[in-house]
């Protein structure tokens, strides 16, 4: 079908039928290579929907007060040296896994997918980890904690060592030259795509934000709680952009879904849960007031059991139970006020999967 505009005297035909073409070219990846970053018509609509919502809730460190913060952290008496050992932890872990995260974003991941609105949501994911990577150096300036002590931690616990090179493998394995028609090389990346998103940012990562938030709870540290809070709401969409990139790569791509890589996946998930739990066990070696090591534990359980059955996955604990039903609702991004504006942000739903729901946690 063709179409055809007169203006003067030049003549303009356009071919819709070219066009279609073109839009049915778009996948995950071994799609219609472009330079032109056109977006519509839009294949994959909940990449749009997250960005927009990822969009909406755009925050900045330095607006979030740390005068509370300083004050306890230089007042023995205020918190105790395991509530400072858990910032501490949070601090040097973190400061290093957000970066390994953008750069995966970066430089694995965005440069395999060929669909634009996949590489839209993916930079602004790439942005929203930078965005954390800063607030962590603000944390850092304002309890003026000496950032080479950060340096050391990520290069010297075991357990810090141990997560970030079970991420880091993943990413190796991408950066070359791959023939992305090879179902070896598919499985890499829906590996890749997995390991970062349900395994590290939607399980891996929540140890720490649950004893943050604990503290935050019990009115200690509010400035850096407030970034954590900030920082899962984030998270949450980070989990759900990656999820839903895989569940559509492997739609794309069925000869890869066997159940050999089923029994990978799941066995990567429980590597990426025992880790986490010799984590945990460092990051509170003594229980504290309302702060049991064990509970964290199985929280972990909890939630890695959401990500695989969310990913079409058997669960590795069935019937785990929640241990700390109080997060639901610190993690609840329904009930969070958007940064600037103080309205409610309503969750946007993703896709027709049933994604996971941290509202629900």
């Amino acid at each position: 079908m063709q179409k055809s505009f007169q203006i003067g005297a030049k003549s303009f035909v356009l071919d819709q039928t070219k066009a279609e073409a073109a839009f049915a070219a778009k996948q995950v990846i071994n799609g219609r290579e472009s330079m032109t970053f056109n977006l519509l018509p839009l294949k994959y609509q909940w990449a749009y929907d997250l960005y927009r919502t990822m969009k909406a809730n755009h925050w900045e460190p330095e607006d979030i007060p740390m005068g509370k913060d300083i004050e306890q952290w230089r007042d023995e008496k205020t918190v105790s040296e395991v509530e400072r050992w858990i910032i501490r932890m949070g601090i040097g872990y973190f400061s290093a896994a957000e970066g390994i995260v953008g750069d995966n974003i970066q430089h694995v991941v965005r440069e395999l997918v060929t669909a634009p609105e996949l590489k839209l949501v993916l930079g602004r994911h790439a942005h929203e980890e930078n965005i954390h990577a800063d607030s962590l150096l603000y944390m850092i300036s304002s309890l003026q904690i000496n950032p080479h002590e950060c340096e050391a931690m990520f290069e010297d616990i075991p357990t810090i060592l141990r997560k970030n090179e079970f991420v880091t493998r993943t990413s190796r394995a991408l950066r070359r030259d791959l023939d992305l028609t090879l179902p070896e090389n598919k499985r890499l990346l829906a590996r890749n795509v997995f390991v970062f998103g349900q395994c590290m940012e939607g399980t891996q990562f929540y140890g720490l934000f649950g004893m943050v938030l604990s503290l935050y709870r019990q009115n200690k540290f509010p400035g850096i709680g407030q970034m954590f809070r900030y920082t899962l709401r984030d998270e949450s969409n980070h989990i759900e952009v990656f999820r839903n990139l895989f569940m559509d790569l492997v739609d794309e791509n069925r000869e890869i879904w066997t159940p050999e890589f089923k029994d990978e996946l799941r066995g990567l998930m429980h590597e990426a849960v025992e880790l986490e739990k010799e984590f945990i066990r460092d990051c509170l070696p003594v229980n504290s007031i309302g702060l049991s090591a064990e509970d964290f534990i199985t929280y972990i359980d909890y939630i890695a059991d959401r990500r695989l059955e969310s990913c079409g996955l058997a669960p590795l604990s069935p019937g785990v139970k929640n241990p700390l039903p109080w997060l639901a609702e610190m993690m609840d991004i329904k009930k969070e006020q958007n940064f600037f504006e103080g309205r409610v942000t309503e969750y946007q739903k993703a896709s027709a999967l049933n994604p996971v729901r941290d509202d629900d946690l």
